[in-house]
């Protein structure tokens, strides 16, 4: 497909979102309000299909969201705040702008500096407002936000010299969990998981690992397990209650012999 015919293809797209906003009584009712949190349900099935590896999955999710963008846009030019010809001029001057190794003389030897290039980059871009963590949004789960605070600040430097280094941070954090679990004070006990967690994400970043993708295969393998030991007693006609801890991981290390992943 060349570019014009994409052009058509998203002019088009264009069309059928004024006709709607103009003529369907559920579209034309809608408000950025309202779409919120449908557009956060649909990059969550984005997530999931990307997950499943499933190509068809990925392409009709990222329709959903394109829609989402277009629908946004509209509400925008009826506010006369803004167009979807600004959301893509300003998309492509953030682009040129944060990629100078590309439309300008910076050099560049690896991803990593095309990483720290962009935050300093961003940072120059902040007005009134130059932390390094200002653009982390405060409504992201946990563990991704952890993730991507830890980029932002590899971003300007500040990480372990060698990758190494932070298994000592994760051994000495896993320690400190395990005195005060001795101390039995629930409120410094989960100060102390916190503290773990972070540090096994930040092991995760280092190693190449998204630590919310790990988390979410093994949260799918472990649910496509326990499926098997239900269907398993079902089938025995036995009640899963009754069944002791031995005879369970007795047919859970069948289902990882079978391998159910």
């Amino acid at each position: 497909m060349n570019i014009q015919e994409k052009k058509e293809a998203f002019g088009k797209l264009l069309e059928i979102m004024d006709e709607l906003r103009e003529k369907c009584p559920w579209d034309r009712k809608q408000t950025n309000e309202s779409l919120r949190t449908l557009t956060i349900e649909e990059t969550y099935e984005l997530a999931d299909a990307i997950l499943a590896g499933s190509e068809n999955g990925i392409r009709k999710e990222l329709g959903d969201l394109l829609l989402h963008i277009v629908f946004y846009s509209k509400i925008g030019e009826e506010k006369e705040s803004f167009t979807i010809k600004e959301v893509i001029e300003g998309l492509i001057e953030k682009l040129i702008y944060r990629h100078p190794h590309i439309f300008g003389e910076t050099k560049v030897k690896d991803a990593g500096e095309v990483e720290q290039n962009w935050e300093r980059l961003k940072l120059k871009e902040k007005e009134g407002n130059h932390s390094v963590l200002s653009g982390v949004p405060k409504s992201l789960p946990a563990m991704v936000k952890a993730n991507r605070i830890q980029e932002k600040t590899r971003g300007v430097g500040f990480d372990w010299e060698h990758r190494e280094q932070v298994w000592d941070k994760v051994q000495e954090e896993l320690e400190e969990l395990k005195e005060e679990i001795a101390h039995g004070n629930q409120k410094t006990i989960e100060e102390e998981f916190g503290d773990l967690f972070f540090s096994l994400i930040n092991a995760a970043r280092l190693y190449g690992v998204n630590p919310e993708n790990a988390l979410e295969r093994t949260n799918q393998k472990f649910i496509k397990r326990f499926s098997y030991l239900e269907q398993k007693t079902i089938k025995q006609g036995i009640d899963l209650k009754n069944l002791s801890l031995e005879e369970m991981n007795k047919i859970w290390e069948e289902a990882k012999n079978i391998n159910i992943v």
